[in-house]
């Protein structure tokens, strides 16, 4: 891990990580309950462009790292009926563009 709830005017990065090279940008959602598409589907269009301009952002400040490939991923907390919890962590689950 090589931030953790990195905020700036752009936005916030919730964990930024180095996986095999890769430089991770994960984002972690959580929900009570999965109406309306639950954890995963809150990180809509618009949510993505802040997390990358927030990248950007990060890159500007830490330019060590912006020689590494970016992977953009979702980790979604939610609680189910019986008051359980599902994980899910979607590797490249959208792209900058």
């Amino acid at each position: 891990m090589l931030a953790r709830n990195m905020r700036c005017r752009a936005g916030e990065l919730d964990l930024v990580c180095l996986d095999s090279g890769v430089l991770a940008i994960v984002e972690v959602r959580q929900r009570v309950r999965v109406d309306f598409g639950g954890a995963l589907a809150s990180v809509n269009r618009r949510k993505q462009r802040k997390i990358i301009r927030a990248t950007r952002f990060f890159l500007q400040r830490q330019a060590q790292w912006r020689a590494y490939v970016i992977r953009f991923d979702v980790i979604a907390l939610e609680g189910l009926p019986d008051r359980t919890h599902r994980i899910v962590w979607v590797k490249d689950a959208f792209r900058a563009t």
